[in-house]
């Protein structure tokens, strides 16, 4: 009894792992069958490629008849955009990112003034005060970063802090400062030596003659560091370097 007992366990185990190793072999076949998927494509980077070029960026968009006037010795950011009526003055600077679209009004930023990043400046067809509608930055005005100008006239030697926001016929008299992140509202009148402040700008107090000779210092200091910027930039662009390639490729002689 006990020798007919192990034949029987022997037979029963022999029939359960029988379909088991024939599902093993089958799923090892069918993996055998499948042909491999092929390696995926490694894409290497062209040695004689140009990095952080601004190929593909207009720096000075004309619209009709105007075209955006640069003075030789003003610093313009690569991926500065200036359209239409724009007219940038000996020793100015426009930084990185900043925006004056003159396709309505004209846009002038004066000697030796700056325009800081991400600034948005533009001008409207007419001012509701009777002003000129063109937008007027005179010579050393710092505009401060991320700052909107709209239709509005900064006489010389004022400090615009950074976010402010100007509405159109607004006007900033010489030897003012507009603290950060302020909005003067259309046709509001800042008068000269006075710090304003707020949303909507009001008169703070008067700057004290210590303050107002540290206006035109800064617009100064900000001129000699982008001399520094002026002097990486070459006047041309590298779009050369394509066109040598490409002739190269061909076969042509350059």
């Amino acid at each position: 009894m006990a020798t007919l007992a192990r034949v029987s366990r022997r037979i029963l185990n022999r029939t359960r792992s029988g379909p088991l190793l024939g599902r093993a072999f089958s799923a090892e076949a069918v993996q055998l069958a499948q042909p491999s998927a092929p390696p995926a494509p490694v894409i290497k980077e062209s040695p004689d490629r140009v990095r952080w070029d601004y190929r593909g960026q207009r720096k000075m968009v004309p619209l009709g008849q105007w075209t955006p006037k640069i003075a030789v010795d003003a610093y313009v950011a690569p991926n500065v955009v200036l359209a239409g009526q724009v007219v940038v003055y000996d020793g100015a600077s426009v930084w990185n990112g900043a925006v004056l679209r003159g396709d309505l009004n004209k846009i002038t930023v004066g000697f030796c003034s700056n325009v800081q990043e991400r600034c948005v400046v533009h001008a409207a067809w007419s001012s509701p005060t009777g002003l000129p509608a063109e937008t007027s930055i005179e010579r050393f005005v710092t505009i401060g970063a991320y700052s909107l100008l709209r239709s509005c006239t900064i006489e010389p030697e004022c400090i615009i802090g950074q976010h402010s926001i100007l509405m159109e016929g607004s006007l900033v008299e010489t030897h003012s400062i507009l603290e950060a992140g302020s909005v003067v509202p259309p046709g509001r009148r800042i008068q000269s030596g006075e710090l304003w402040a707020g949303n909507p700008a009001k008169f703070v107090r008067t700057l004290s003659h210590e303050e107002i000779l540290e206006i035109p210092k800064l617009a100064v200091a900000i001129n000699d560091l982008s001399r520094s910027h002026f002097s990486e930039f070459l006047p041309y662009s590298t779009v050369y370097l394509e066109v040598e390639k490409m002739k190269s490729s061909l076969g042509i002689s350059i």
